[in-house]
């Protein structure tokens, strides 16, 4: 059995859905909600859940947004490559399943999905929820990447582990040096550890590398 375990925003999309939301629906009067968890004040999750509460509920400007993440033209044949090679794609995420489901409809793509569920509700935006039933949750983040991670390491011959942020240190660490992707700041914080890792551009050449 193999496994390629990967984070979802910024790593298989360009852009973080919460970033779009700050970038255009939070005002400028509100907090800096991860400056307040930097500072401790706020967990990782409620940082999210409150970026999400700015969501706009019409279907035309969710679809914008949806679209603006930017997911890599190249994910969908990627992925059907994957599968037929016999890997499991598992996705992970501090974000919300409500538009990553949505995201892997638009383009054929079939995953394991650990991630926080959501839902559109008028007035309150995208409520963010914690999956407090799964077996890898987490009250600070909401999913445990790592625990993911060495769930995978267990079950499969082979694993690896594509990312791109701060939540992804810890899982990509777990993973063999050969089979740890990364770009971004994870990237930036492995070459500060000195760690071993495959620079990845586009996700597809995750792909490429472990056919």
């Amino acid at each position: 059995m193999k496994i390629l375990v990967s984070d979802f925003d910024g790593t298989i999309t360009r852009r973080d859905f919460y970033a779009l939301l700050a970038e255009r629906y939070v005002p400028a009067s509100a907090p800096d909600y991860f400056a307040e968890y930097r500072a401790g004040r706020l967990s990782h999750f409620d940082a999210m859940a409150s970026y999400f509460a700015h969501a706009p509920t019409d279907e035309a400007s969710l679809e914008a947004l949806l679209r603006d993440t930017e997911p890599d033209p190249g994910f969908g044949p990627a992925a059907a490559r994957l599968a037929a090679a016999g890997w499991e794609l598992v996705i992970v995420s501090a974000g919300c399943q409500w538009y990553i489901d949505r995201i892997l409809q638009t383009h054929g793509v079939q995953a394991n999905v650990h991630a926080n569920p959501g839902r559109i509700v008028p007035g309150r935006g995208l409520v963010l929820e914690r999956p407090v039933g799964s077996p890898f949750f987490s009250w600070e983040v909401g999913i445990d990447k790592a625990a993911v991670m060495r769930d995978a390491l267990v079950r499969a011959e082979v694993a690896a582990f594509a990312g791109d942020g701060p939540p992804d240190v810890e899982p990509a660490r777990l993973a063999p040096a050969g089979r740890r992707f990364a770009r971004g700041f994870l990237a930036e914080e492995l070459r500060r550890r000195g760690e071993e890792f495959r620079l990845y551009h586009h996700w597809p050449e995750v792909v490429e590398a472990l056919l």
